[in-house]
């Protein structure tokens, strides 16, 4: 009689299976083909520790970045469209004038711009100039050159409208002429995955846009043959969650109600905002809300208008870590750690620090400091059942809403960062930017001493009557 295999369950195979896994003994890579990588944390541990310990293994839940010294960009083939982003300028019109002509003409790319660009008068022929200043028709006359050009461009261009139109999947490559607001404007477009973004420098600060248009058929040629590392900036994915038809006093004890501790109350909150679920709010994905917005900066809960102090509750992944009372809040990514943050007294952070940033705007507390926490976690934020007042929040500066008793608001890091194209590499452009956007650590350097000033740093005739005396002596 033949031997037949016997049919085990499933749940009984996946057993034997993670048993005899966990018996294989593990095999020490080759240190000289070992890829450099780093979990979203920390360097990337060895996940067993010793013959039967080992970290779950649970791909929803881990999230991790390259080495940032070895992201490069590259292209899977060659780049066709383009989206070039400038802003409302004058200055700004020859510059884009001359990119959108080469890329054009000697790239043959497609480029997409903006409506809002075919509706500026200073590119416009048909513009009523009697019915206008006297400095706009002077100006208007020095770009008749520039408009010329545009003109011979403009059926060649494809349009889009903020708002109306989307970009998702349309777009290979991004340039920015301007200032921090063009990329700003640039993430904003692109919800999901963004095209690598290459930032001219043409505004006012320029700490997010290192590249300079002297020389930009050059730089462009390099980034289009895959030649330019990228900075990976995380953005923030925040949603707002409303209050719902259940009461909060559907949740208090029926006696005593009114004598809860404060830390009660702010579960019971929590409690009702997740509509009687007390575990983990939010889910681990980044799809799960539909009304979700991505920042690239920072977003910021404040008491508008009112006299109040804001009073702010922070949930850290289901749990109550502190409350706020003062001006308001601001929760950003390391990119908006040298804007908003920065001038409210928190810590600059490279943008490839995985991490999100707390920081307490004029807090009434001397001792709460702005804190940094590990990029994955979900923060809520909520008003306080026993605030004064309501409170606004806003997203990168845009969409300015209010935030009722009731209201939450949930932030953790999206999985769509936004890959930035550096001039030079990821330090060289950061603390260079540092150095000439925000004259960090700039001062006035002290004097050296030497031998005879610091014998004679007293400035006493004693001393320089001794010293002349010990010269003779020597003598």
């Amino acid at each position: 009689m033949q031997h037949q295999k016997l049919k085990l369950a499933p749940a009984l195979q996946r057993h034997i299976s993670e048993v005899e896994e966990q018996q294989v003994t593990p095999v020490a890579p080759d240190p000289r083909i070992l890829r450099r990588t780093r979990s979203l944390n920390a360097p990337s541990p060895f996940q067993q520790f010793g013959p039967c310990g080992r970290i779950m293994k649970n791909s929803a839940m881990v999230m991790q970045i390259q080495d940032p010294a070895s992201q490069r960009l590259t292209w899977y083939k060659p780049p066709l469209t383009v989206l070039v982003i400038k802003k409302k300028d004058s200055q700004v019109l020859l510059p884009f004038v001359q990119l959108v002509e080469w890329l054009v003409q000697e790239k043959r790319m497609v480029v997409w711009v903006e409506s809002a660009v075919l509706e500026d008068k200073l590119l416009r022929d048909d513009v009523k100039l009697e019915q206008e200043s006297t400095k706009f028709r002077q100006v208007h006359a020095h770009y008749a050159g520039v408009r010329a050009r545009f003109l011979a461009l403009r059926e060649k261009l494809v349009t889009f409208k903020d708002g109306r139109d989307d970009l998702t999947d349309r777009i290979d490559f991004i340039v920015c002429l301007g200032g921090d607001g063009t990329l700003l404007y640039a993430s904003q477009l692109f919800q999901q995955s963004v095209p690598p973004v290459m930032a001219f420098y043409l505004g006012s600060l320029g700490f997010l846009t290192p590249f300079q248009c002297d020389n930009f058929q050059e730089q462009v040629t390099n980034v289009l043959e895959g030649h330019a590392a990228l900075t990976l900036r995380s953005r923030l994915r925040c949603s707002i969650h409303r209050k719902g038809e259940r009461r909060k006093e559907s949740l208090l004890p029926v006696v005593g109600a009114n004598l809860l501790k404060p830390s009660l109350h702010r579960q019971l909150n929590y409690v009702e905002l997740n509509n009687g679920q007390t575990g983990n709010f939010g889910c681990n994905n980044n799809n799960c809300p539909n009304n979700s917005i991505l920042v690239l900066n920072e977003v910021v809960i404040n008491r508008g208008p009112s006299p109040y102090l804001s009073n702010i509750d922070i949930f850290l992944d289901g749990k109550y870590i502190t409350s706020v009372q003062g001006d308001g809040l601001i929760v950003s990514t390391p990119t908006g750690s040298t804007a908003y943050a920065a001038a409210a007294g928190a810590s600059m952070i490279h943008p490839s620090v995985p991490a999100i940033l707390v920081t307490p705007i004029c807090p009434h507390s001397l001792s709460f400091r702005p804190i940094v926490v590990p990029a994955g976690v979900e923060l809520m934020i909520s008003i306080s059942p026993d605030s004064r007042n309501t409170s606004r929040v806003s997203f990168d500066g845009r969409n300015d809403q209010e935030l009722n008793h009731g209201d939450s608001l949930r932030v953790t890091t999206s999985i769509y960062p936004v890959p930035s194209i550096c001039a030079q590499d990821q330090i060289s452009d950061w603390f260079d930017s540092l150095a000439e956007g925000l004259h960090w650590n700039v001062r006035k350097r002290q004097k050296c001493l030497d031998e005879l000033s610091d014998l004679t740093a007293s400035g006493s005739e004693d001393t320089l009557d001794e010293f002349d005396n010990l010269k003779i002596y020597d003598a």
